[in-house]
């Protein structure tokens, strides 16, 4: 079993997703969760934050170097490409690109890697987390 394997997450809440707030690709991707998930059934936490990083301890991600996102559904936490795809499949309207996961993880997550690897350097940094809306607050993790 890989270290990134889905796996059990007991104790946790359905459809939260822990992501890099100084990452503008990540932060980018949770605005485009945002703006499709009209059931609201996602929440967020930052990893730089006291909670994403107890999260990130537990689920065995260095908080300070993430190399990878994770989300919470159906009773598991699902990383990399398993955790963007588990999210498009629960949207409406992005639902067709979670074929890809027919892909095998093993042709997918070297893909997801290069991307996580080099986002700063191909879309940047930021020196603060991402505020959200004043419509989405309630959404987020502290």
């Amino acid at each position: 079993m890989s270290r990134w394997s889905p796996r059990p997450a007991e104790g946790l809440p359905e459809g939260l997703i822990l992501f890099d707030g100084v990452c503008v690709f990540c932060s980018r991707w949770v605005r485009f969760v945002l703006a499709r998930d009209v059931a609201r059934r996602f929440r967020f936490v930052i990893i730089q934050s006291e909670t994403g990083r107890a999260l990130a301890a537990r689920f065995g991600i260095d908080p300070d170097a993430p190399q990878t996102n994770a989300v919470i559904l159906n009773d598991r936490v699902w990383f990399k490409s398993d955790a963007a795809l588990m999210v498009l499949d629960a949207l409406p309207a992005t639902r067709l690109l979670a074929l890809l996961r027919w892909a095998p993880r093993v042709v997918r997550n070297p893909v997801y890697d290069l991307l996580a690897s080099n986002r700063y350097r191909i879309i940047g940094r930021s020196d603060t987390c991402m505020i959200p809306s004043p419509q989405d607050r309630d959404r987020f993790v502290v």
